[in-house]
């Protein structure tokens, strides 16, 4: 027996009200054989940046052909448009924000497509929820086989975010938080390979929220217990973390805030 097909949910929602589930209804109601994950609906309110952090970090794991349904849309009802991006491997439905960008561009993107076509929406469509009537319907009719193009007109280009890059000056690297995690981990935007095209083998030390660290760290329990330490974490990304505690509260540091790498003499 084929599997079901699977479709992800992403959203700044929360789960106290009704919306999620009424998303989960209207893609139940047309293909009652999808298999319905959600990846989170605790982004924070209207952070664009934070969802598409996330949701490139979790897409990858999926199965080819898994529809990865995105909303974290401000901008609804306004000239923003709701879009499907066709990669390699995967289908990205959600508003045209920059939200599904990080995460389509790291599986090349083949085919971007203005969601246009009422066949495949709702009938009735409220300016407030379009992740309800028009990107839950949708995807759940794409899980019947329809073809992209089919949902509208072919987009030469779409919202992309950026992130921004870390800057090199002479012997040091400036880059900043992009992501607190729910355990107070700060994330940055320095990526793994940055970071050793930058130190080449030698020592550094980071300093962020008035304080320094002494090298990296393999994970968690090469931490001192307390102490702010500095390692790659998970999603390929610099960290800052202190073990069995908050980095966030520690070094009272916040999203957008700098984070510095220097090369020790």
């Amino acid at each position: 027996m084929d599997r079901p097909p699977i479709i992800t949910l992403l959203t700044d929602f929360g789960t106290r009200d009704h919306y999620v589930a009424s998303m989960k209804g209207v893609i139940l109601g047309i293909n009652p054989r999808c298999a319905l994950i959600d990846i989170t609906h605790q982004v924070k309110p209207h952070d664009i940046e934070e969802g598409a952090f996330l949701l490139a970090n979790a897409c990858s794991y999926f199965p080819k052909g898994t529809i990865h349904v995105s909303v974290v849309d401000p901008g609804v009802g306004g000239p923003r448009k709701p879009v499907l991006l066709v990669t390699r491997n995967y289908f990205f439905l959600g508003p045209d924000n920059g939200l599904l960008s990080l995460a389509a561009q790291g599986d090349t993107v083949k085919q971007a497509v203005e969601l246009t076509n009422p066949t495949f929406f709702l009938s009735r469509i409220s300016t407030t929820f379009h992740g309800r009537d028009i990107f839950a319907p949708a995807a759940a009719h794409l899980t019947l086989g329809i073809r992209p193009g089919v949902f509208g007109p072919r987009l030469n280009s779409w919202v992309k975010l950026d992130i921004g890059t870390p800057i090199v000056t002479g012997r040091e690297l400036v880059g900043k938080v992009i992501h607190v995690d729910a355990f107070g981990n700060l994330v940055t935007n320095i990526r793994e390979r940055e970071l050793l095209q930058f130190n080449r083998g030698h020592l550094v030390v980071i300093r962020a929220g008035g304080r320094s660290i002494n090298g990296l760290k393999k994970g968690y329990r090469d931490g001192r217990k307390g102490a702010p330490m500095a390692l790659v974490g998970s999603g390929g990304f610099l960290e800052v973390s202190v073990r069995e505690g908050n980095a966030r509260k520690l070094l009272k540091i916040e999203k957008g805030d700098r984070v510095k790498i220097q090369l020790k003499k």
